[in-house]
């Protein structure tokens, strides 16, 4: 009797070994964590719930957030995100480095590549000075209509405008389309392949003046080594590395930020 119940006991023993590996891996190893939460996970539960992550969480914000309040909206997504599912925002650990810059550059105008579901531009714009500007490009369709809402229910519309397109088209629509002479402040949060071409075409559009400060996320996960070569020998940039955590996780992460010397 005792060697038959023992079996199991053992058996339950090694599943939840099995399980806590799991649990201390997805924390840990980024890649793991990725895989875990943008295959697995997401797809699950898009399926049983018949909606996306991203309505999910504006669903959330539009239900325990304060309107008209951005940093309300910033706080609620941050809850959703570390305590519900993980989502790819800046953060709050790296948003600290976010608001520090964009408060040092005091920007008049400022370009965010990569909106998602609104976080970041809703962090940028409850920082802007009176009559400044953010504009915010985002590919996806999906991610953009999420988007336009929460940063409308965050009552900084008037700040922020969304474009929607590839960045490649729409940064040398900027002088002529949206009035834009050159830009003070970017940050770069879309495809990590893009932030190199992305990079040069704005120096080719003649949009960076001397002291135009770059913000670059995820330079070390999941990683953008083509734009930290580029900007660190190039001598038009003047570079500083910010080590961080890849958003609400333990996983090691950067920022980098880039200021054109012209």
């Amino acid at each position: 009797m005792l060697e038959s119940s023992s079996v199991p006991l053992f058996i339950v023993f090694i599943l939840l070994f099995i399980l806590l590996l799991i649990v201390l891996l997805i924390r840990r190893n980024g890649t793991a964590a990725l895989i875990w939460n943008e295959i697995i996970r997401e797809k699950v539960t898009n399926f049983i719930m018949n909606q996306s992550k991203e309505q999910r969480i504006l669903n959330f914000v539009l239900q325990n957030a304060v309107r008209g309040d951005p940093c309300s909206v910033v706080d609620t997504i941050d809850k959703y995100c570390s305590q519900k599912e993980w989502a790819m925002n800046v953060g709050n650990e790296k948003g600290l480095i976010l608001d520090k810059t964009v408060e040092e550059a005091n920007p008049s105008v400022a370009l965010e590549l990569g909106t998602y579901c609104g976080y970041s531009a809703v962090r940028i714009s409850r920082l802007l000075k009176a009559g400044a500007r953010l504009l915010t490009v985002e590919f996806n369709p999906e991610f953009a209509a999420i988007a336009k809402q929460m940063i409308e229910f965050a009552g900084v519309q008037d700040k922020v405008k969304l474009l929607e397109g590839p960045s490649e088209e729409i940064i040398p629509q900027l002088k002529k389309k949206y009035e834009v002479d050159t830009l003070d402040f970017v940050f770069l949060d879309h495809w990590k392949d893009r932030y190199t071409p992305d990079t040069i075409l704005l120096q080719e559009c003649n949009l960076l003046r001397k002291g135009s400060v770059l913000l670059a996320d995820n330079v070390i996960f999941p990683g953008a080594p083509d734009f930290l070569n580029y900007v660190r020998k190039s001598p038009h940039f003047q570079c500083t590395n910010y080590p961080s955590h890849l958003e609400y996780m333990q996983v090691e992460d950067a920022m980098e930020k880039a200021v054109f010397l012209g």
